[in-house]
């Protein structure tokens, strides 16, 4: 039998912070202490915090390493090690890795072929070797605006640890994109078009979404039921798209990108997301609603790190200050994107739960990440 103790820090529980440690045996936390006190055998946590190892539903972490510049194609072992690696060191206990599925082929842009099949095949190879040190689920990104959509899905099967599919919509105009002044700045710097050839694929895109993107809705909603996935939508914008989202049965809102999205999101009892990175930058890069502004109206659920790993404890600390109540800013990188995504093990300080454990200070403002423990493992 393995054990650990954990003592001398402040636990920060679902509803209060208080001095205590924690007893983890065989990977599950079995016993809160009390107070100060340092037991025969402790680890000495020297007053900092433990908490809930986090649980990040949305990171576009994994690609990065995958295409770390543009034209740069990682080998993918060392890539998916080390997002592994990095996201520990971060205090995620728990990852939904975000992966595209849906391609544009006509398009002959070659960072945006047919990938997900391959890759998710790689993690679990990976993962299946003991290697990775954290936890890692797949979060299917089906984008409604493509050509592939509905080949690429019906590859992915019950075995897969498929645990989010969200719906995505780029069609220029709405959602994300409803300001195509804010396209143009991203595709035509990325890819070099003139104006023409991006009204060329303006054009394209919004031919192609009216004629398959009702279809391809549809089948990504099956297939998440087929799976035993969340399902999740991301970028609604009008209350319209929130009352389809909450039709389709979704209950995880990604990004509502105003705050009448994310007001109508909480009147259908989903759970709004929105990106550290935006929180900790005072606003959303692209125009968009701020996460700050969510949060002081109670229209905030979720933290992700988005595409800044290390921005998910700093933006839950944020949080803390926007609220004042630390353990509710926690519970919205543990507790809650946990229960949004079914998973009943993890997410609290209790008896029971694993014991998936980050210990933290404070540099001012700013944690400091000391330890990150995997089933009372440190990692």
């Amino acid at each position: 039998m393995s054990s650990v103790i954990l003592a001398n820090a402040r636990l920060i529980l679902p509803d209060a912070t208080r001095p205590g440690g924690l007893v983890i045996k065989d990977g599950l936390i079995a016993d809160l202490l009390d107070g100060p006190d340092l037991p025969a055998g402790a680890l000495d946590m020297q007053g900092d915090f433990l908490a809930p190892g986090m649980v990040e539903l949305h990171t576009d972490n994994l690609e990065r390493h995958l295409r770390p510049r543009p034209g740069v194609n990682w080998p993918h072992a060392s890539a998916i090690l080390a997002h592994d690696a990095e996201l520990a060191g971060c205090g995620i206990t728990t990852v939904f890795d975000a992966m595209r599925i849906g391609s544009i082929p006509s398009e002959k842009q070659d960072d945006y072929a047919a990938y997900a099949r391959q890759l998710a095949d790689e993690l679990m190879e990976i993962r299946a070797s003991g290697a990775l040190r954290i936890s890692h689920f797949l979060h299917l990104r089906a984008e409604v605006c493509s050509e592939t959509l509905l080949d690429e899905i019906a590859e992915f099967t019950e075995r897969d640890r498929v645990g989010i599919i969200s719906l995505m919509d780029h069609t220029p105009g709405q959602r994300q994109f409803r300001d195509v002044t804010k396209l143009a700045q991203y595709v035509q710097g990325k890819y070099a078009l003139s104006d023409a050839e991006f009204a060329d694929h303006i054009t394209r895109l919004r031919n192609l979404r009216a004629r398959i993107g009702a279809r391809h809705e549809a089948e990504t909603v099956a297939t998440a039921r087929r799976l035993g996935a969340v399902l999740a939508s991301h970028d609604d914008t009008t209350a319209e798209q929130v009352a389809t989202s909450a039709g389709y049965g979704i209950r995880l809102a990604e990004f509502p990108t105003t705050v009448e999205a994310a007001r109508a999101c909480h009147d259908h009892a989903m759970m709004v997301i929105m990106g550290a990175p935006n929180l900790i930058r005072g606003g959303s890069h692209s125009g968009n609603v701020s996460a700050a502004d969510l949060a002081r109206q109670g229209l905030l659920d979720i933290l992700s790190s988005d595409y800044v790993p290390a921005g998910l404890l700093a933006g839950a600390m944020i949080l803390s200050r926007i609220w004042d109540d630390l353990p509710r800013a926690i519970a919205t990188v543990t507790a809650n994107p946990a229960r949004a995504a079914g998973l009943r093990d993890r997410g609290r300080l209790q008896p029971g739960m694993r014991g998936d454990v980050i210990r933290f200070g404070m540099l001012g403002d700013t944690p400091v990440l000391r330890e990150t423990r995997v089933r009372g493992t440190r990692v």
